[in-house]
């Protein structure tokens, strides 16, 4: 896969995921990178053409699947990101962002339910003994 092609996205957030990228040290070489055609809503632009973005990454036997926008430019750019975040849960679990907002809020949930189960118990009533 090529990082010298345009992206239609800031340069804030390709600087972010090439750091990453860097940082992980993902061998961009190692990426087949195919098309597709996509289906859904955006009819004849959509329908047509082939912006379906399909990653595969070998030596984590990674395949990522991106068609949330129409661009096949943005699509790519997704693809990476969501590629590059799989490759960091794998690899680098510590670090990964993405598992620590899954952890936050299972840990949320768990609190939620700990308060509901203690809201179901009746409180305790004294009766007098006969």
């Amino acid at each position: 896969m090529r990082m010298d092609e345009a992206f239609d996205v800031s340069p804030g957030k390709l600087a972010a995921l090439k750091e990453r990228i860097l940082r992980l040290g993902i061998d961009l070489r190692r990426v087949e990178e195919s098309f597709t055609r996509g289906g859904g809503k955006g009819g004849q632009k959509v329908n047509k053409t082939a912006n379906a973005v399909v990653l595969r990454y070998a030596p984590l036997e990674l395949i990522v699947r991106c068609h949330r926008e129409r661009k096949r430019t943005v699509n790519r750019f997704l693809a990476l990101r969501e590629l590059v975040d799989r490759i960091e849960m794998k690899v680098s679990p510590r670090t990964s962002e993405r598992l620590q907002e899954h952890e936050r809020l299972r840990r949320r949930k768990a609190e939620r339910e700990r308060r509901a189960r203690i809201a179901r118990i009746p409180p305790c009533s004294e009766e007098p003994s006969p």
